[in-house]
């Protein structure tokens, strides 16, 4: 997709993207860069965003900075904010996020609770500080990824879709907020995505979708729509489940979840 030089006017001339170094996140950056925005790289491998600053340097001129930060700690959000003070930021995409599956009860807590404040509490405050800079701007985006388990709640998958039920509700409130001030805000709730994130929430996604399409739907709505939801199983699956009961939404769900945990199922 090639993007204007109105969405250059309007989200550059730098953009923060964190969750670079892979998936969804390092497919925005890529589409960002074709389109001339300068950009910091925010993710936990420094190695990566190295060779990925350099890669996207000779490919497209444009300038990087690179962040290596751990979002489950406070400090490295602050250490974010802090080093991007000094630029003229105008688009913040949140690409980074993990999940967990399996029965809750059989998680780890510091699981749980690292993937809390990666996937909620780290978007909070960079969409609140970011939220601030680009309101006194008078222009410029923030780009949140939910997910299509966040519209209900999904067995197998519970605390992770509750996370992404926060991301969604919380970039709709931030939609109505910010478009009288100049700041689109909004939702991406892809369906399974080719990515490491499969590997790590140990769930096995088949039909899924590539990250380079996921970026290119996304950008293209911004701005346009409050939500969007790349993809075609994505979009299957929202509107076949839109008119559907509240509890059995949550029973389908979880006949799907439970496919694609089957692996990691403990014996009864």
């Amino acid at each position: 997709m090639k993007l204007n030089n109105k969405f250059l006017s309007k989200y550059g001339k730098w953009a923060v993207v964190t969750g670079a170094s892979s998936g969804i996140g390092r497919a925005m950056v890529q589409e960002l860069a074709e389109a001339g925005l300068n950009l910091v790289l925010v993710a936990r491998r420094e190695a990566e965003l190295k060779q990925l600053a350099a890669e996207i340097a000779a490919s497209h001129g444009v300038q990087l900075r690179v962040l290596a930060a751990d979002l489950a700690i406070r400090e490295e959000v602050q250490r974010i904010e802090e080093e991007t003070g000094g630029l003229d930021v105008g688009l913040l995409v949140a690409a980074a996020g993990f999940g967990t599956s399996g029965d809750f009860i059989d998680g780890n807590l510091e699981d749980e609770l690292s993937m809390l404040n990666v996937n909620c509490r780290a978007v909070m405050e960079l969409s609140l500080h970011f939220g601030r800079r680009l309101v006194q701007r008078g222009r410029g985006g923030i780009i949140l990824f939910g997910s299509l388990v966040g519209y209900q709640g999904t067995p197998r998958a519970a605390h992770y879709a509750a996370t992404k039920a926060y991301i969604q509700t919380f970039a709709e409130g931030l939609n109505r907020e910010m478009a009288p001030k100049g700041v689109d805000v909004l939702a991406s709730a892809p369906g399974p995505v080719l990515s490491g994130f499969g590997e790590r929430a140990r769930m096995q996604m088949g039909l899924a979708e590539k990250p380079a399409r996921v970026a290119r739907v996304t950008l293209a709505a911004l701005g346009r729509q409050m939500t969007v939801t790349p993809g075609l199983i994505s979009k299957f699956l929202t509107w076949s489940l839109m008119t559907a009961p509240r509890r059995l939404r949550v029973s389908i769900m979880g006949q799907i979840m439970g496919g694609m945990t089957r692996s990691n199922s403990r014996p009864m």
